[in-house]
């Protein structure tokens, strides 16, 4: 038996030579040696009835040739298959084909540039500037002094002592001013950064500030401006409301509500049943604002006014946990 392993041994390494290159006569070559009804496998079930004392002997050629014959055959169709492959041979014209994967702007970039359409509409400036600012713009210049209890509510990150990272995009109404003089219509979007975190708060957020100053700007026309975004935004039949709050920079200053767009003012549990939630704070801008950019507060007036972007997209499509932003979790991001 052990001749007849060897004899079948040689023969098959003859048949694994003469097609080489043809991947369906190799798997016939297989089947028909190592298959369930193969020669070796035949060989196999005849070991039985070998007399004991030779069957160890027996058993290790057969398994010896079963081995050389799989490596054999198993390398003569990786050989097939790689020449297959430069030859295009396993190109099947006929399967479908595969349609390339769109990528999509991320909901905040969509919603920022959304914002950003509607007041360019309105002839806003879209202006940009550091992220990394210096004390006087961020605070100083904005009526915030070292010692003014509203720092306390802005969880700064200091680099140092005069630098930070910037808590609101609000410093480049300041440049802004300092560089130009009235008539001004500008907003500014961009990153901010403050030291909190929770499912409604981010370190690092994205704001848009709004600034308008020239002769004869009043609140009525803060309301007028803030009115139609809503109406841009949101929706023609949203209602808003303005309440009185406070801000360092503004004054009088007034924070924005709409009604809620989940319950439609009815009260449900996202606006704690009061059918209104806040989307943006503005207001006059004070006269000392005015004063450090060498404006006469006198001769011209302005409002201001800002918005956290990931508060309006969230309010727009609906989303309940700001982290989901984040994530980069590809199943939420293809729904926008």
């Amino acid at each position: 038996m052990e001749a007849t392993a060897r004899a079948l041994l040689d023969q098959a390494e003859q048949a694994v030579a003469a097609c080489a290159d043809d991947l369906k006569a190799l798997e016939a070559l297989r089947v028909r040696y190592l298959g369930r009804k193969g020669e070796l496998t035949a060989l196999f079930k005849t070991l039985g009835r070998v007399d004991p004392d030779r069957r160890p002997a027996v058993g290790k050629v057969l398994n010896e040739v079963k081995a050389r014959l799989e490596t054999i055959l198993d390398e003569a169709m990786q050989r097939a298959k790689e020449r297959a492959a430069r030859e295009g041979d396993l190109l099947d014209i006929t399967a479908p084909g595969r349609r390339p994967l769109r990528g999509r702007l991320h909901p905040i970039t969509q919603t920022a540039m959304e914002i950003a359409t509607i007041f360019n509409r309105l002839g806003f400036e879209t202006v940009e500037g550091p992220e990394v600012e210096l004390d006087y713009y961020n605070f100083e210049a904005l009526n915030i002094p070292k010692d003014h209890p509203a720092r306390d509510m802005q969880d700064t990150f200091y680099v140092s002592e005069d630098v930070v990272l910037r808590t609101h995009t609000s410093p480049l109404q300041v440049r802004t001013m300092e560089r130009k003089k009235p008539p001004i219509k500008i907003i500014a979007p961009g990153k901010a950064y403050r030291c909190d975190s929770d499912v409604t708060h981010s370190p690092m957020f994205h704001q848009v500030e709004g600034l308008m100053v020239g002769q004869g700007v009043s609140f009525g026309d803060l309301k007028g401006v803030l009115t139609v975004f809503v109406h841009q935004m949101f929706g023609p039949h949203v209602g808003l409301r303005f309440r009185p709050s406070f801000f360092p920079f503004t004054e009088p200053s007034a924070e924005v509500d709409i009604q809620c767009v989940i319950c439609k003012g009815a009260g449900c549990r996202v606006c704690s049943h009061s059918g209104w939630l806040e989307i943006l704070g503005s207001g006059m801008v004070d006269p000392e604002v005015f004063k450090m950019v060498g404006y006469d507060p006198d001769e011209v007036s302005g409002f201001a006014f800002g918005m956290g972007i990931e508060r309006i997209a969230m309010l727009k499509y609906g989303i309940n946990d700001l982290r989901l932003f984040f994530e980069n979790d590809l199943r939420f991001l293809r729904q926008f």
